[in-house]
């Protein structure tokens, strides 16, 4: 039986990663926010704006304790998940917990590219965009630290860093 959380911020790839890391090691893959609009029939940014953050948080620790009672899967968290509750110290009494760890400078240039799904990002781009990604880095830092395996994504520009990353991390686990 085995369970991997991927953790860290948005746009450090957990998804992008996690789908091929699932497929390398033969896992089932998971993406929770996914799980959570399936199950909610509403988008994450939906249910947020509409629930507020405490009651989305609480959904969403709701639904990573139902995936975590999953085997043989790989589960790529959203990028608050670790930071609340007790959803860290879960994650790690659950499986293997690994923090995909990307610079503000390299997120910023991710995230520039999909703000528009993202409506907490919409209006900030440049220096802005980059001082919201590294005060909240800051704030949530201190749980994805927590994480068995701290790895870094850095450089993530094609299919073939997904699966050299993907590879290496298969050799971690």
């Amino acid at each position: 039986m085995k369970r991997i959380f991927l953790i860290g911020y948005m746009g450090a790839g957990k998804t992008t990663v996690g789908k091929t890391l699932a497929k390398l090691t033969g896992l089932s893959f998971i993406d929770l926010d996914s799980h959570i609009e399936a199950r909610y029939h509403q988008t994450v940014s939906r249910l947020f704006a509409e629930k507020g953050e405490e009651e989305f948080r609480r959904i969403e620790q709701r639904m990573l304790q139902e995936v975590a009672a999953f085997e043989d899967v790989v589960i790529s968290t959203g990028g608050g998940a670790p930071c609340f509750f007790d959803n860290m110290a879960f994650m790690k009494a659950s499986g293997l917990t690994i923090y995909l760890k990307v610079s503000v400078d390299e997120l910023a240039q991710r995230l520039e590219v999909c703000k528009h799904n993202r409506p907490i990002l919409q209006g900030k781009s440049g220096e802005q965009l980059k001082a919201f990604i590294a005060e909240n880095l800051e704030k949530r830092e201190s749980f994805y630290n927590q994480a068995d395996i701290v790895f870094h994504a850095e450089v993530m520009l094609t299919e073939t860093d997904v699966h050299t990353i993907s590879l290496q991390l298969k050799q971690l686990i």
